[in-house]
């Protein structure tokens, strides 16, 4: 069993604690912050990550609408210290969200289909 300061040093590589995950800034195309990640949706086949569902607008936290992204739209940028989108948060106006009263349908293929569609990335 590794302690925290041997996690946290084996965590510079390549792989990273979903616990760090969420919460991390994501910026848009113009470098803005748009919100934070909340969760990352993992296949439970492949065992990959296929979505990060961003919690955007609200006021400190409450509110938000959640925003699921495909896993792949999303790069990390070390000077930023957070993931960077090729949208912006005037893109988010028509993108596929669901509020903080509902909860997103994982298994409806078609409405999942819609998020890749909606941000030009392959359906896997």
């Amino acid at each position: 069993m590794l302690n925290q300061g041997e996690l946290d040093r084996n965590e510079m590589g390549r792989l990273i604690g979903s616990d760090k995950v969420e919460g991390t800034a994501v910026y848009g195309a113009d470098r803005n912050k748009i919100g934070s990640i909340e969760r990352v949706m993992i296949d439970k086949i492949s065992g990959k990550v296929s979505y990060a569902v961003l919690g955007f607008g609200g006021f400190l936290g409450l509110g938000n609408d959640h925003y699921p992204l495909p896993w792949q739209s999303l790069k990390y940028d070390t000077e930023l210290g957070g993931y960077v989108t090729a949208i912006t948060a005037k893109d988010l106006e028509g993108a596929p969200k669901y509020s903080e009263k509902t909860d997103w349908n994982w298994g409806d293929d078609a409405a999942v289909r819609g998020i890749n569609s909606y941000y030009g990335v392959p359906f896997a």
